[in-house]
């Protein structure tokens, strides 16, 4: 860990590149209506969180783009007995939840954003994200406040894989030792930006709350930790 902190890193760079879920918003703390996906399937959550990100990467980077598809082979991985009509629930219910989860972004993430722009940072996201998930992007309240926006399922690129930062980076015109990551480190992203130069930045307020105890595996990649997006905007 540096002896300075992610604001004084921050304060000198020229851009800040974002995951999205579990960094600046989650579908687990937006209240929707129905059931968690693995429960409408009968499945093991654990098992079906292992499908989400680690065994499914023809969603992620856009080969399969069809909601309903995607869900029947994720399902299917994990049980072929699983009916139409579960699908079809599970999908209409993970289709809502995103959704809330793009239109009720947390007041303080637009704060946080907004005040990196009022300092003139470039702000980019670098996101896995299916085309499902997105779906509603272009109407989040946080969406014109990005200057690049780089979904893995429109790039063919998921992280940790450098592509996806490179990408985003030749975007905002920056190159990597000027610019910050900021994520909860799942899908080994830290280690990814790390890989190309980028400072890391490992936010863990809502995982704190779903998954503690993925917080100190991923700390080694992590240059500085946050609990607040707050944290980052130089005074």
């Amino acid at each position: 860990m540096s002896d300075r902190g992610p604001s004084d890193v921050v304060g000198g760079a020229k851009a800040v590149l974002f995951d999205l879920f579990h960094t600046l918003t989650s579908i687990d703390a937006v209240k929707s209506p129905g059931r968690p996906t693995h429960e409408i399937l009968g499945v093991a959550r654990e098992a079906w969180l292992a499908e989400l990100f680690e065994n499914s990467r023809d969603r992620l980077i856009g080969k399969v783009r069809d909601p309903v598809t995607m869900i029947r082979i994720m399902a299917h991985a994990l049980d072929e007995s699983i009916s139409d009509e579960a699908i079809e629930e599970a999908t209409r219910n993970r289709e809502t939840r995103f959704h809330n989860a793009l239109m009720r972004m947390p007041d303080a993430t637009g704060d946080a954003l907004a005040a990196l722009k009022a300092k003139g940072k470039r702000i980019g996201l670098v996101s896995n994200a299916d085309a499902m998930e997105i779906a509603s992007w272009d109407d989040s309240p946080v969406a014109g406040l990005f200057d690049c926006v780089t979904f893995s399922c429109d790039v063919g690129f998921a992280k940790p894989e450098k592509e996806i930062y490179e990408i985003c980076l030749a975007k905002l015109d920056v190159r990597a030792s000027q610019a910050v990551f900021v994520g909860d480190g799942g899908s080994d992203e830290l280690r990814g930006a790390r890989a190309v130069g980028l400072t890391t930045v490992m936010m863990t307020g809502v995982i704190k709350e779903l998954w503690p105890e993925r917080i100190e595996p991923r700390l080694p990649h992590a240059d500085f930790v946050i609990e607040r997006l707050e944290e980052l905007v130089p005074a």
